[in-house]
C-alpha cells in the first residue's frame, strides 16, 4: 500500500514538487473559483483562461517568462472588455467574447509564424506539472497570498455582489470598482496556475472543485474550503493514476476533479430523491 500510494512522491522529487504545485493550485482556485461559480463569472473565466495565449507566445519569443506575457495580456483584455461595454451599447458578454476569440486567434497566428513552439504550445496549452521548479511552487505561494489577502479585505463588497449589483450599490460599495478587483483575483489566479496545468484546464481548476462544492454546503467560506480540498484531493489522486498508467498529468488532475462533481451530483441528486434536504450557498 505505502509503495502504490505514498512511495511515489518520497522517492521522487519532482513529483513531490508537482503535488505541492497542484495544491497550490487547487488553494488558489479555490478561493477565486467560488466568485466564479456564484458571481457567474464561468464565461469570463475561460475567456480569461485563453485569452492569455498570445501574451504567452509573445512573451516565449521575446525570452521573456511567459508569466509575464500573460499578465500583460489579462490585463489588455479585461481593460479591452471595459472600453467596449463602456463605449457601447454592447453587452459585457458580447465584449468577451469578441475579444476571447481575438485573442486566442492572434495566439494561433503567432504560433503558426514560429516553428519553434512545437513542444512550447502543448507546455502552454496543457501545463507541465511535473516540471515545476522550486521557483513556480514560490510565485505560486506569491500569488495565493496576494488572492487570499484580496479576497479577505474585499469579502464584503465581493460576497454582495455574489448577490446582487443594486444591493452592493445601496451598501455603500462601487459595483464596478469591485468587480474590476474581483476579475483581477481571477486573472491573478490564471497567471499563477497555467504554468502547472496550462490554459486549456486551469478553467477546469477553476470551476469543478467550486461547483462540487456549492453542491454540498451553504456557506461561501466553507465553500472556499472545500473546493480547496476537493482540488487538492484531485491533485494528488490525478498525479498518482499519471505516475501508474502514464498518463498525461494536468488532465489527469482535471479529469480527477471533474468526475469527483458528477460523483458529488449523483449523491445529491438521491439524497434529493428520497427527500433529503440539500440547501442552498448563501453568504
Amino acid at each position: 500500500m505505502y509503495d502504490a500510494l505514498i512511495a511515489p512522491f518520497s522517492d521522487n522529487a519532482f513529483l513531490f514538487r508537482a503535488l505541492l504545485a497542484g495544491v497550490l493550485v487547487a488553494l488558489v482556485c479555490g478561493v477565486a473559483g467560488t466568485f466564479v461559480v456564484l458571481r457567474g463569472l464561468a464565461f469570463v473565466g475561460d475567456a480569461l483562461a485563453h485569452g492569455v495565449l498570445p501574451g504567452i507566445a509573445t512573451a516565449l519569443l521575446l525570452g521573456l517568462p511567459g508569466a509575464v506575457g500573460a499578465a500583460v495580456s489579462s490585463v489588455i483584455m479585461m481593460g479591452g472588455v471595459n472600453l467596449i461595454t463602456r463605449r457601447s451599447r454592447l453587452s459585457g458578454d458580447t465584449a468577451i467574447g469578441l475579444l476571447f476569440v481575438g485573442m486566442l486567434a492572434t495566439g494561433v497566428l503567432i504560433i503558426s509564424r514560429s516553428r519553434s513552439f512545437t513542444g512550447d504550445l502543448t507546455r502552454i496549452l496543457f501545463g507541465e506539472v511535473l516540471g515545476v521548479t522550486t521557483s513556480d511552487v514560490w510565485w505560486q505561494m506569491l500569488a495565493l497570498a496576494v488572492v487570499a489577502v484580496v479576497a479577505w479585505v474585499a469579502r464584503r463588497p465581493f460576497l454582495l455582489l455574489c448577490i446582487d449589483d443594486d444591493l452592493t450599490q445601496t451598501s455603500g460599495f462601487a459595483v464596478r470598482r469591485y468587480h474590476a478587483l474581483m476579475m483581477g483575483v481571477i486573472a491573478v489566479t490564471v497567471v499563477a496556475s497555467f504554468q502547472t496545468v496550462g490554459t486549456l484546464l486551469v478553467f477546469g481548476m477553476l470551476i469543478a472543485p467550486a461547483a462540487t462544492a456549492a453542491l454540498v454546503v451553504r456557506r461561501v467560506g466553507h465553500m472556499m474550503a472545500v473546493a480547496a480540498a476537493v482540488g487538492s484531493v484531485s491533485s494528488y489522486v490525478g498525479l498518482l493514476l499519471s505516475y501508474h498508467f502514464d498518463l498525461a498529468a494536468g488532465a489527469s488532475i482535471v479529469v480527477t476533479a471533474v468526475v469527483v462533481f458528477l460523483l458529488t451530483l449523483l449523491v445529491v441528486e438521491l439524497r434529493r430523491a428520497t427527500g433529503s434536504p440539500t440547501g442552498a450557498v448563501v453568504p
